[in-house]
């Protein structure tokens, strides 16, 4: 006979980031899983200030390919506002759940905003 409680499986999505790989828990934190993992996702001076993760500040914006949350009201309202541009397709790391395998790609800028897509 086997275990009184049945062993389950808890997904363990990885994530793809600056040339490396890191697991993490569904529903993880993005932001938070990158700087545990000590992985560069802030550039220059925004390392040292920006908004602790409250989705203010803008300078952990990410591109995102995989399933991920829905983007928050916090996050809508920044990437709306300069320098981002709300149809770049970015996200905040800080206001993102991993929901499964996904590949982060961080582009130039202090706000990750300088993207190779044309302006509309």
């Amino acid at each position: 006979m086997g275990p009184t409680s049945a062993a389950r499986e808890v997904p363990v999505p990885t994530i793809r980031f600056a040339g490396s790989s890191v697991e993490c828990l569904e529903g993880a934190n993005l932001r938070m899983v990158l700087l545990r993992a000590r992985l560069p996702l802030y550039h220059s001076v925004a390392r040292a200030l920006h908004c602790r993760g409250f989705g203010t500040c803008g300078t952990c914006a990410v591109k995102i390919e995989g399933p991920v949350s829905a983007p928050t009201a916090a996050e809508a309202r920044r990437l709306s506002m300069p320098p981002h541009d709300r149809h770049a397709g970015l996200r905040l790391a800080c206001q993102v759940s991993v929901l499964g395998d996904i590949t982060v790609v961080r582009d130039e800028g202090l706000f990750g905003q300088k993207t190779d897509r044309p302006k509309p």
